[in-house]
C-alpha cells in the first residue's frame, strides 16, 4: 500500500503552516467515472518507480488545478505524479475497453499503462457537490466536469496484456510537449500536468529509462470504451455508459428532439469533425488513429509516433509501423469517418434505426467541410463567410476560396514546401504586400505567380487587403517538429533538461516572436528526415 502525502500529525504550528502553503489536498469528484461500478473499472494503485525526479510540469494548467506554486518545490511532488505516493482520497483505477486497431478488430484492450487517480474538482464544481446529494445515486443531479488525472507509464494493469506498463523518457518528453503545444495551438487535447523520471531500466529496441506523464482531460473516454460492451452483448452497461456521456459532457443531447443516443452519436461526429479540420490545417499527423485512440470528447489523445509535417506531402506516413499507410496524412479525416461507423455500430443497439444512426454519422463530412475551409479562410486572412441561407450548388458556390486553397495545396504538395515556414512567411507578407520571401521556397514561379494572382484576386472581392494580424494568429511560427523534440530528447537523456523547459515556454506562445530561438522557426536539420518514430514507447 502507499502511504499517503499529507504531513504527520503533532507537527509544530509553524510546520504545520508552511506545508499548509505547500501543500496540494484536491477535492475529488464522487460522481465521476469510478462511480459506474467495476463493470468498468479495475481498482489498483501505481506501481512505485526508483529516485523519481520531477522535469517539467505546466504551471498553467497547475493554476487550474489549484496546486500551490510552492507545493512543486516539496519532495512529494516527483513523488505523487509518479505513483510512489497517493495524494489524500485518491482512488486509482484503470479503465477496460476495446478497439479496431488498424482497421482490424483487436478485441479487449485497456489502460495498459495509465492508471487514474480520480477526477479533481475546480471550484465551481465543488459548490455543485456541495448541494448534492451524493448518497443518493438514483437522484443525484451530474456535477459538471472537472479534471481527471491519469498516470501514463505507472505499471502494469489488468489490461497490459504483453506490456509492461511503463513508458520511456524519449515518448513521454513528445507526450509532454505535444500535449501543451497544440493546446496553445486551439486544438481541441488532452492536457499534461507534469513530466517525471526515473532511472529504472526499461527495454524497448534498446535499454531505455522510465519515466511519467500526468495527462488531464475532462474525460478520457474513447470510441474503444462503447465497442467493449456493444461487442459483449452488454447492453445495460451500453447504456449507462452513454447516459453517463450525456449527463456529465453532453446534456444538451437529453433534450434535442428524437433520440438521445443519436444526438450523442451526430454531437460526437460534429466535434471529431472540428478536431480532424485543425489537423489537417495545421499539418499534424497523428499516426495511430485506432478507436480506442479517438476520444469521445473530440480531444486529441494518445501521442505516439505524431508528427507535424516539415515538407507539405499529403502521403507522408509518420508511423514507421503503418507500413501500409492507413494513416497516412490525406487519410486523417476519412479513417475518423470510418471510426464514427464504428462507434455508430456500437451504439446502434440504443439508437434502434439504421437510417438513423446513420444521418448522425453523416453529420461529419459536412461539419468537416465547413470548419476546414473556415481555418483556411483564417490562414489567408479572409473574412468569415457570410451565411447567406441559399443552397450552394458547387463548392466554389459555397464558398469561392475553395479551388483557391486546392490550387494552393496541390502548389505545396507538388514541391513538398515546407509547411510552417509557407505559411509564416505569407502572414509576413500580407503585412507589407511584399511576396518575394514566399516565392523564394517555390522552384516553379510561374505556377506561384498564377496562385498568388487567383489569391489576390479572391482577396480584393472579399474587401481588399488580407487581414495580417489575423493571419499571423493563425499561422504558427513554431509548432514541435520531430527535430526539436529529438533536441530535447538527446539532451534529457545526458540529464540535461534545459533544452525541454526552454521548448515548453517557446511552443506554449508559438505565434510570437523568441529571438532567443529563432532558428527552431527555421528549416529542419538534414538529419531531420532520418527520424523514425514507431508505436514502441
Amino acid at each position: 500500500m502507499h502511504a499517503p502525502a499529507s504531513a504527520p500529525s503533532g507537527a509544530p504550528a509553524t510546520s504545520a503552516a508552511a506545508a499548509a502553503a505547500t501543500a496540494w489536498q484536491p477535492t475529488w469528484n464522487p460522481q465521476g467515472f469510478a462511480s459506474l461500478g467495476p463493470a468498468f473499472l479495475t481498482r489498483l494503485e501505481p506501481t512505485p518507480l526508483p529516485t523519481p525526479q520531477l522535469l517539467a510540469h505546466s504551471r498553467d494548467l497547475a493554476a487550474q488545478l489549484g496546486i500551490p506554486a510552492g507545493w512543486w518545490q516539496t519532495e512529494q511532488a516527483a513523488q505523487v505524479l509518479t505513483g510512489n505516493r497517493l495524494l489524500p482520497g485518491s482512488q486509482p483505477y484503470a479503465t477496460v475497453y476495446s478497439g479496431h486497431q488498424f482497421g482490424v478488430w483487436a478485441g479487449q484492450l485497456g489502460d495498459g499503462r495509465a492508471i487514474v487517480l480520480g477526477e479533481v474538482l475546480g471550484e465551481a464544481q465543488k459548490e455543485t457537490v456541495a448541494t448534492t446529494d451524493t448518497t443518493d445515486t438514483d437522484t443525484a443531479a451530474p456535477s459538471a466536469p472537472g479534471w481527471e488525472l491519469q498516470l501514463k507509464g505507472a505499471g502494469r494493469t489488468p489490461y497490459s496484456r504483453r506490456g509492461d506498463g511503463r513508458a520511456v523518457l524519449r515518448s513521454s518528453i513528445r507526450e509532454f510537449l505535444c500535449s501543451e503545444a497544440m493546446h496553445a495551438l486551439g486544438i481541441p487535447t488532452t492536457r499534461a500536468l507534469s513530466l517525471t523520471g526515473s532511472p529504472a531500466s526499461i527495454y524497448r529496441e534498446e535499454v531505455e529509462t522510465a519515466a511519467v506523464v500526468c495527462r488531464v482531460a475532462p474525460s478520457f473516454i474513447r470510441f474503444g470504451h462503447f465497442e467493449h460492451f456493444a461487442a459483449r452483448g452488454q447492453e445495460a452497461e451500453l447504456r449507462q455508459l452513454a447516459d453517463y456521456v450525456i449527463d456529465r459532457y453532453y446534456p444538451a443531447c437529453r433534450t434535442a428532439p428524437g433520440n438521445p443516443y443519436a444526438a450523442l452519436l451526430r454531437t460526437v461526429a460534429e466535434r471529431t469533425a472540428e478536431l480532424l479540420a485543425h489537423w489537417q490545417a495545421v499539418g499534424f499527423c497523428h499516426g495511430v488513429m485506432n478507436t480506442d485512440n479517438m476520444s469521445i470528447l473530440g480531444l486529441t489523445i494518445d501521442y505516439g509516433p505524431f508528427q507535424f509535417l516539415d515538407g507539405f506531402d499529403p502521403d507522408h506516413i509518420c508511423n514507421h509501423s503503418d507500413t501500409q499507410g492507413r494513416y497516412a496524412f490525406r487519410q486523417q479525416p476519412q479513417v475518423a469517418y470510418w471510426n464514427l461507423f464504428c462507434l455508430g455500430q456500437a451504439l446502434h443497439p440504443l439508437i434502434g434505426e439504421e437510417d438513423t444512426t446513420v444521418a448522425a454519422i453523416e453529420a461529419y463530412r459536412p461539419h468537416f467541410s465547413a470548419a476546414f475551409a473556415a481555418l483556411m479562410r483564417r490562414k489567408l486572412g479572409l473574412p468569415a463567410l457570410a451565411q447567406t441561407g441559399a443552397a450552394a450548388t458547387t463548392p466554389e458556390e459555397a464558398d469561392p476560396a475553395t479551388p483557391v486553397v486546392g490550387q494552393l495545396l496541390q502548389l505545396l504538395a507538388s514541391e513538398k514546401v515546407d509547411y510552417p515556414i509557407f505559411w509564416r512567411r505569407l502572414s509576413d507578407a500580407a503585412a507589407t504586400g511584399q511576396y518575394d520571401a514566399v516565392q523564394d521556397l517555390l522552384v516553379d514561379g510561374a505556377a506561384w505567380q498564377r496562385w498568388l494572382s487567383s489569391y489576390l484576386a479572391l482577396l480584393a472581392a472579399s474587401g481588399g487587403a488580407p487581414d495580417a494580424a489575423a493571419m499571423q494568429r493563425a499561422n504558427p511560427r513554431f509548432v514541435l517538429r520531430n527535430h526539436l523534440g529529438e533536441t530535447a530528447i538527446r539532451a534529457a537523456q545526458a540529464g540535461d533538461t534545459s533544452v525541454l523547459q526552454q521548448l515548453q515556454t517557446v511552443l506554449a506562445a508559438p505565434y510570437d516572436a523568441h529571438p532567443a530561438h529563432n532558428d527552431w522557426a527555421g528549416f529542419p536539420p538534414d538529419w531531420a528526415s532520418s527520424i523514425s518514430i514507431s508505436c514502441s514507447s
